[in-house]
């Protein structure tokens, strides 16, 4: 990217312009980006906006606050969600981390390996501990500020009162405009997000403020201790405590005490009065005769607000510099005057799923996969994901942010090593759902999963890539090599066939197979290869030699499992195209070509072959958003541009991307930041082309219904 950017420098310098696509045009990043601002005209509960700072964010409906929370519950829910802010309820029982533990020898080496499972018996001390461990930590939602909106009556307004409503989110700025009536009375509010704080800030303005029937509310949630937080669970009320601690005519403080955490939310705001009106709710009322009035909020883990923005004006600025930037640094690509119908929807999707992932995705942690705006899985992110979340902001020439949540693998090596020697294994093992220090979650699921272990060595790849620079090898080397030590010990040498196998005892990344009766799986076999082989090849950058245990599972490693010239889910799944269950979940066969590089492994004939069964026997419907880029990324390296595109949008609805840009799943997950993800690494994929690919836009076909302009992106490995 940077790169990039100086080249664009010289080249405005000297003839005005910058050019890096196939049509010899630069491409207007903000027309593009403006197009898909984003309008809603009704109270949409699955239309909610977002606005944040990567590690922040504060979601809003119609209003531009959260005053309806409670009725977004089923929807995109209005989450108040920080990367820090977690909490743990009392272990009064003393449960420990060891009673999750169940020993396992998969392979009959006389094995003690420990693997941290959830126990099925109810009511047991091993399932107890299993369900506090999977609970605990768990992210907290950190508040609902929203607008306190009373009917001549003296009633509380519902949704049903709010009319008129004309809301719009600025792209290009990150802010968003909200108009609206009650009773006749207009309601106009502007909503940012501070980018050096976790804070947001509005400035409201409406004739219902001087009839004293506009307020501001602070409510505060308590963690509902569910799978999902959709941040409105208001029971449990003695079990934490907020204190108005500081309280002025512009300015106030408020401490929320809980279980495991306390934090702080510092408020400024134009001359008024903050109470509080019930426990865990406060209210800011404006000066009557005020016609506008500002209102900002931060969060904080300590009572240190000096760096806030006191105003709306302040963080605007914040704002629209910031957003200004992300557009302007990085990848661009604008499909406007393509004939093809779905060139529109496709830059839409690119551009707010571009949104998005900046919103919710930037900061040192692998996100949660709904991000920073409600909870799945307690908060805790998965590492098998992070590749999703993070690859494509390298191909997109902001490897930056992709950086940034490296740091976690730093942050938790110690406890990945502990896994590991748990485990009997040299190296480290990643750990699948954790929280962001690394503290393990039991699941019988996740405890078997070994294709997040490669990820660390892709994205330390495109690191070193971007910046071409051996301090980046200097700078991951340990932890690629930790994470290859692991890779070759787990790898299991069978002596009577003479290699080396992925199993027993391991789940694929199609998690409807059995641990204890699965081997070979053929995505983690040719993720496996590339891995060990480019770890190797950071030895060779350094001058370091050649790890030969390395290179023996690398030269014995099991092939690929066929049968009748298509590649199998896993070697111990002779029925995978017969057996219904065995196609469902992630098709994850075709990722061994599109997510991983093509290996010596690999024959493209019997990939094809692959792709062609899965594509009409597979049950599309048992999917998920990834699934769609992933079988994108396996046509295009297979030269099938056309079925590439088919697959981008094939009519499923866990493919569904909606107004906001959020990869609708089900009622469960109503947004799945993942999708969001792979859909833009499949676009940089098929728009800049591999590293054996040849020829501009190699993922798109050449009939004439394209018309693309495309600059500063990276080649996929």
């Amino acid at each position: 990217m940077k790169g990039y950017i100086n080249v664009c420098l010289v080249g405005l310098l000297l003839f005005g312009s910058c050019q890096q696509n196939g049509t010899g045009s630069a491409i207007d990043r903000k027309t593009v980006v403006e197009r898909h601002n984003v309008t809603n005209n009704s109270m949409d509960t699955l239309a909610s906006l977002t606005v944040g700072n990567g590690t922040f964010a504060y979601t809003v409906d119609a209003t531009g606050m959260q005053t309806f929370a409670d009725k977004y519950v089923n929807g995109v829910s209005l989450g108040t969600q920080s990367e820090w802010g977690w909490n743990s309820f009392d272990n009064d029982r003393d449960y420990t981390f060891d009673e999750t533990l169940k020993s396992y020898d998969f392979n009959n080496e006389g094995r003690d390996a420990k693997y941290s499972i959830q126990h099925k018996v109810s009511g047991t001390r091993e399932q107890q501990a299993t369900e506090y461990f999977r609970v605990n930590p768990h992210r907290l939602q950190l508040g609902n500020v929203g607008l306190e909106l009373h009917l001549a009556s003296g009633e509380l307004a519902g949704v049903q009162d709010i009319q008129n409503i004309e809301q719009t989110l600025d792209l290009w700025t990150g802010l968003i405009h909200s108009k609206f009536s009650l009773e006749g009375q207009p309601v106009e509010v502007y909503t940012a997000a501070g980018q050096a704080a976790d804070q947001a800030a509005v400035q409201v303005s409406s004739p219902l403020i001087a009839k004293g029937r506009l307020k501001v509310f602070i409510r505060y949630p308590f963690p509902s201790g569910k799978f999902l937080d959709d941040a409105a669970f208001y029971g449990n009320t003695d079990e934490h405590s907020t204190k108005l601690i500081v309280n002025s005519q512009e300015s106030g403080v408020i401490s929320h005490k809980l279980s495991g955490t306390t934090y702080f939310t510092g408020l400024h705001f134009s001359n008024g009065q903050l109470s509080e009106q019930d426990k865990h709710y406060f209210v800011y009322t404006p000066d009557p005769e005020l016609e506008t009035f500002d209102f900002s909020f931060a969060f904080n883990t300590g009572n240190n607000f000096e760096l806030a923005p006191i105003d709306y004006e302040s963080t605007r600025k914040q704002s629209t510099t910031a957003w200004t930037e992300f557009w302007q640094s990085g990848a661009a690509v604008d499909f406007d005057g393509s004939t093809d119908p779905r060139a529109h929807e496709l830059e839409r999707r690119v551009v707010l799923s571009q949104y998005l992932t900046r919103v919710q995705c930037g900061g040192s942690n692998p996100p949660q996969e709904t991000g920073l705006t409600f909870n799945s899985w307690y908060g805790k992110p998965h590492t098998e994901m992070h590749w999703w979340h993070g690859v494509h902001f390298a191909l997109w020439g902001r490897a930056e942010i992709m950086e940034k949540s490296l740091d976690y693998y730093f942050r938790t090596f110690d406890k990945a090593k502990a896994l590991a020697e748990r485990q009997g294994y040299k190296g480290v093992r990643w750990i699948k759902m954790s929280d962001n220090e690394g503290n393990e979650s039991p699941s019988s699921v996740a405890a078997f999963l070994i294709w997040q272990q490669p990820h660390v060595i892709y994205m330390s790849e495109l690191a070193y890539r971007d910046h071409k620079d051996k301090s980046v090898l200097a700078k991951y080397k340990d932890i690629v090599f930790a994470t290859a030590e692991f890779m070759a010990d787990y790898a299991y040498y069978d002596k009577e066939k003479d290699r080396y196998n992925l199993g027993l005892g391991v789940i694929p990344a199609q998690e409807v197979f059995p641990a204890a009766k699965t081997r070979n799986p053929t995505y983690e076999l040719a993720y496996w290869d590339w891995a060990l082989r480019t770890a190797q090849s950071w030895k060779e950058r350094l001058g370091e030699p050649r790890v030969a245990t390395w290179d023996s599972v690398i030269n014995k490693l099991a092939e690929l499992p066929v049968q009748d010239d298509v590649y199998l889910a896993t070697e111990t799944a002779t029925d995978s195209y017969t057996f219904p269950k065995w196609m469902t979940d992630h098709p994850s066969v075709l990722g061994a070509l599109g997510m991983v590089p093509e290996s010596p492994k690999l024959d493209k004939v019997i990939m094809k072959n692959t792709l062609e069964t899965v594509w009409e026997k597979w049950s599309w419907g048992n999917t998920w958003g990834w699934d769609f880029p992933m079988t994108a990324m396996n046509a295009a390296r297979l030269n099938m541009p056309e079925r590439a595109l088919d697959a981008l949008f094939m009519d499923i609805q866990t493919n569904t991307y909606l107004k906001n840009g959020h990869n609708y799943q089900d009622g469960r997950l109503r947004l799945y930041l993942p999708g969001n993800g792979g859909l833009l690494t499949a676009v940089a994929m098929m728009l800049e082309g591999w590293d054996t690919s040849s020829g501009d836009l190699p993922g798109f076909p050449k009939d004439g219904t394209w018309k693309i302009k495309k600059e500063g992106f990276s080649k996929m490995p």
